[in-house]
């Protein structure tokens, strides 16, 4: 139940130790959707992948100066396409061995996305609050995604208001419907995509957003205030 394969070494106060990822096997990447797709019930479908071209890196999608490589969608039917049934998703992966791992948002779970140092000060006050905790990934674009019961998205901006606080002016972001994830231990540009919280059988059932907004919102404002103190 994702605990026998660790990518980095969870600490309690929010620090992770990122493994080394040389590569990315197939193997590896097959395994995970899978069990995603039979062990959580996510949705998931392949995205680009990395591949090298004369000693570089590069999306598999050839677009020139690509915003997102090797971390978005093959193309515009991937909604479509997303599932949750394991033989569908083992059909795909033997034809993009290498895709990444895309987990659409607005089905199973949305997702809080916010900065990494906000969101592992967010980490360590709601353990600290014995708040329920559902998945969390990091980014190699320094990015962490709350997972959270679906319709979070829409709520966000009034939750956060409630604060007296904008949600654009703090780097909080809901996604939802017609967003998705990237799913760990896919490779992206500038590195592989890992949990800051793995699944496990513990946070099967993912908390509402309004259990995990308040801490949230606090540390994107502290993040936002620093970032403006450090311009000055």
């Amino acid at each position: 139940m994702f605990v026998d394969e660790p990518i980095g070494v969870e600490e309690p106060n929010g620090v992770t130790e990122t493994a080394k990822l040389p590569g990315q096997r197939g193997e590896e990447l097959l395994d995970a959707a899978v069990r995603y797709a039979q062990e959580r019930h996510w949705d998931v479908c392949p995205g680009t992948w990395l591949k090298t071209v004369e000693g570089v890196e590069k999306c598999s999608c050839d677009e020139a100066g690509c915003a997102s490589p090797g971390a978005h969608p093959i193309g515009p039917d991937w909604a479509d396409r997303a599932t949750g049934n394991g033989a569908a998703v083992r059909r795909m992966w033997s034809e993009h061995p290498r895709a990444s791992i895309l987990l659409p948002t607005g089905r199973t779970f949305d997702a809080i996305e916010v900065p990494e140092t906000a969101g592992f000060l967010a980490l360590a006050r709601i353990e600290r609050m014995g708040l329920p905790l559902g998945p969390v990934t990091r980014t190699p674009d320094r990015r962490m995604f709350f997972l959270v019961l679906p319709g979070a998205a829409a709520e966000v901006d009034g939750l956060v208001g409630k604060s007296g606080r904008r949600a654009a002016a703090i780097d909080l972001v809901g996604r939802g419907e017609g967003h998705c994830l990237t799913g760990p231990p896919s490779r992206v540009g500038g590195g592989a995509v890992q949990w800051a919280r793995r699944p496990t059988p513990a946070n099967r059932w993912l908390p509402d957003v309004e259990e995990l907004i308040s801490p949230l919102a606090y540390a994107c404002a502290r993040e936002a205030a620093d970032a403006r103190a450090r311009l000055l």
